[in-house]
């Protein structure tokens, strides 16, 4: 079996989290995105340090489309750059890892519908 990841987003808002983790979902690059709203983010931008309100996507998918889902969100997404990390997942429930490797990028057919999140 492939190796699973997780991509983890920030978004400004929830209807960019809502639109890019539907994207994802749809076009077959995550298997499953979850969308976590109301995170405070304290950062360093351009010199200054900057406080904003963020939605978390966190976006599995298989290691070998990672690359595409991390396209895919780049094109999609308002900032100039976004926070896109994408980890390894190193365990977990081998069926549930089996359906996320097997539904995300796998020809439709191959994806038992109403399973996973």
């Amino acid at each position: 079996m492939e190796a699973p990841v997780l991509t983890y987003v920030t978004a400004p808002d929830i209807e960019t989290a809502r639109r890019i983790g539907a994207a994802l979902v749809e076009e077959r690059l995550a298997a499953c995105v979850n969308i976590l709203p109301g995170m405070e983010s304290l950062y360093r931008w351009q010199g200054r340090v900057e406080q904003a309100s963020e939605v978390v996507l966190i976006a599995k998918c298989r290691a070998g489309g990672a690359g595409a889902l991390t396209a895919r969100v780049r094109a999609l997404h308002p900032y100039e750059l976004p926070c896109i990390v994408t980890l390894p997942i190193t365990g977990g429930l081998p069926a549930y890892l089996a359906w996320l490797v097997a539904g995300s990028t796998a020809p439709a057919q191959a994806t038992p519908e109403g399973e996973g999140a």
